[in-house]
């Protein structure tokens, strides 16, 4: 049955919901939005009201289909999953209900609630695939630079051995150089090859003396200007993996927090946390988990660069000078050998590393 609206305080309820609430005329024009609404579209009411909500999105025909169902009363209401494009913007992941409502001047009411859940399964479905690709990448690429990067370094030294006495220490110099750069891109290429060569040795880890050790190292590296916090819960289970790989997942991230909170550090107020808490009915990867270890690594630096935050986890993506650009990409595919997955959330003074692995 359509619902009724009584009196100019039918809307008053609406202001409070949680969800984005859109009244339409007969026309498809919005007449009223809830300030959800114009959070999730991310426009004021002023700027939405008596456009046609089907014109906001590059897609709007899926909605329209609903629109003109609901003013029909084809149905009491109709529920829909949608993905909505947006120019310039992305995507909305939503769900949907329509209603007819028993009001002439606004005889639908659309109700959206964005699917927060789907849009985390998509996210960690294009990292698996992104680092999927980036690990046969860097394989293939690492093991074509490694033959001819021997063979520059060997020439480079019978070519010292060759070099006339007379002009030895102007010409070595030279032959110095291509070594110590070819001895520096071996380097890099170990690195890169390092996840692939090292054995998984599995044994009994207990998440609190993996983030201990790593907090001593830090503590080790950076003992003024940088507190490091700790907020455990001492009732996660040991589970089965790799204590070496996730030493240096953690490091890793931490490292890289402490690099970016270098002016806090001089200045004497640096934050790094170490939170960790279980978490319930976790999909990773496609599979559902009972429980799972939520580790957070937070600190209040500048944050990632917005140009990069989608690309961190790609190798030789860094957001500082110097950087090699490979301690997120070795830490991501160290938790994704545990069967798991790292996220970051990053804003100006708030970076948060989110480390999600399956308990039994």
């Amino acid at each position: 049955m359509p619902i009724k609206t009584a009196g100019p305080s039918a809307t008053d309820g609406l202001e409070l919901l949680a969800s984005a609430v859109l009244l339409l005329d007969r026309e498809g024009r919005i007449v009223y939005a809830n300030p959800a609404a114009e959070i999730l579209l991310e426009s004021s009411i002023k700027a939405l009201r008596h456009q046609k909500l089907t014109e906001l999105f590059l897609n709007g025909a899926q909605l329209a289909a609903v629109f003109q169902q609901a003013l029909a009363h084809q149905f009491d209401d109709l529920r829909q999953d949608l993905i909505l494009d947006r120019l310039g913007r992305e995507p909305l992941w939503v769900d949907t209900i329509a209603t007819a409502v028993d009001n002439p001047a606004t005889p639908v009411l659309i109700e959206m609630r964005e699917n927060t859940q789907q849009l985390k399964l998509e996210r960690e479905e294009r990292l698996l695939d992104q680092s999927q690709v980036n690990k046969e990448l860097i394989r293939n690429l690492a093991h074509e630079i490694k033959n001819p990067l021997g063979g520059i370094r060997g020439a480079a030294q019978l070519l010292e051995l060759e070099l006339p006495e007379r002009h030895l220490k102007e010409l070595r110099e030279y032959t110095q150089v291509i070594i110590k750069e070819a001895d520096r891109l071996q380097t890099l290429v170990d690195r890169l090859l390092a996840p692939h060569r090292l054995a998984h040795i599995v044994g009994d880890v207990d998440i609190h003396e993996v983030c201990e050790r790593v907090r001593s190292l830090m503590v080790a590296e950076f003992p003024h200007g940088l507190t490091i916090k700790r907020d455990y819960d001492l009732s996660i289970p040991q589970f089965r993996g790799d204590k070496e790989q996730l030493i240096q997942a953690i490091l890793n991230i931490a490292h890289n927090a402490a690099q970016a909170l270098v002016d806090r550090i001089r200045s004497g107020d640096a934050d790094l946390t170490f939170q960790t808490r279980v978490v319930r009915q976790v999909t990773l990867a496609k599979v559902r988990y009972r429980l799972a270890l939520d580790l957070h690594i937070t600190d209040n630096g500048p944050g990632i660069p917005a140009d990069i935050q989608e690309r961190i986890f790609y190798p030789l993506v860094s957001g500082r000078d110097g950087g090699s650009g490979l301690g997120l990409t070795l830490a991501q595919t160290f938790v994704q050998q545990h069967m798991g997955v790292i996220e970051c959330e990053s804003r100006p003074g708030y970076t948060d590393f989110r480390v999600l692995i399956p308990l039994p």
